[in-house]
């Protein structure tokens, strides 16, 4: 499908947005990319997503979809190309646990942590951190969560470790030292750009 069928409503620097760039390239599609202000939003961003008035918004077809997770599940079901979550039903239930996880606890304690300061800040990057902990754990001995390949899981928890980018890194360590998952994810300089193949996101030996 050529660039006139898909259309992504987007941020700049919006880490939601970035997931889905990142998907799409992965699986190949060609897109129109259309940058919003989203300090002065768009008349046509409000019609396509009039509920949270938001970013990212995928338009297919002339039908839109809002919403990351539900965007790059909708993705991953449409073209099936480097398909995103496994096929295995468990492995596909644990991807959507962690993600969801994620975005709960990592996501909003990152917010915090950038937003805030003294206490409340520290209370947050500890939060982040113990998060981050369990997330090496379910990914030690492998180069992807998924095994080889980078997948849903991947792709999701790489907008918090952008988060963490942003804070210098500080709550993407554990005990000062880097934690396994900051050499696989989008910590990695490969990883912060929408990759063009998945061979630009290979992790580094």
């Amino acid at each position: 499908m050529g660039s006139e069928d898909v259309k992504l409503l987007n941020f700049w620097v919006s880490p939601f947005g970035k997931r889905v760039e990142w998907a799409l390239k992965l699986k190949g599609v060609e897109y129109e990319y259309i940058e919003e202000d989203i300090f002065n939003k768009s008349n046509l961003l409000l019609e396509l997503n009039p509920v949270h008035k938001k970013v990212p918004v995928l338009v297919h077809a002339q039908k839109p979809i809002a919403e990351s997770f539900i965007i790059l599940e909708y993705i991953d079901e449409t073209w099936k190309k480097y398909p995103l979550l496994p096929h295995n039903p468990y492995q596909r239930a644990l991807a959507r646990f962690w993600a969801t996880c994620v975005e709960q606890k990592l996501g909003k304690a990152g917010w915090v942590a950038m937003s805030t300061s003294g206490d409340e800040q520290e209370e947050a990057m500890k939060e982040a951190k113990e998060m981050m902990e369990k997330i090496e754990e379910e990914i030690k001995g492998k180069n992807f969560f998924g095994g080889d390949n980078i997948g849903y899981l991947d792709i999701a928890i790489g907008m918090d470790c952008l988060l963490g980018s942003c804070l210098g890194g500080s709550w993407i360590n554990a005990d000062n030292r880097p934690i396994e998952i900051s050499s696989h994810l989008c910590m990695d300089d490969q990883f912060s750009q929408p990759p063009c193949d998945q061979r630009q996101l290979a992790p580094k030996r």
